[in-house]
């Protein structure tokens, strides 16, 4: 199943980002090396939230994402969500209904 996880940004976030963006970093790269992170980012103008979409057997592989996040243990994500996402067309699609 796919899971896509939302992040609310603190309105400070840009300014204090750079303190853990590495460990961030390191975080989805050992994440994406283990086959769950798909695909993620933060939302542009305005910067207040992120998706990333992470791929498991339960809500679990995205959960344990937030709550191993700098950004999110440090206070920069204020909120975060992980909805399952049902995907029925594209090249790595769930469910394909779509060749």
């Amino acid at each position: 199943m796919h899971y896509i996880l939302f992040y609310e940004y603190a309105p400070d976030y840009l300014e204090r980002r750079g303190e853990f963006r590495d460990q961030h970093l390191a975080l989805a790269k050992a994440s994406i090396e283990r086959g769950e992170f798909f695909l993620g980012g933060a939302f542009a103008d305005p910067a207040d939230g992120a998706a990333i979409v992470f791929k498991g057997d339960s809500r679990d592989v995205a959960a344990s994402f937030a709550e191993a996040d700098p950004y999110v243990i440090n206070g920069l994500v204020t909120a975060w969500q992980v909805r399952e996402w049902t995907t029925v067309a594209g090249k790595d699609a769930e469910h394909p209904v779509v060749p």
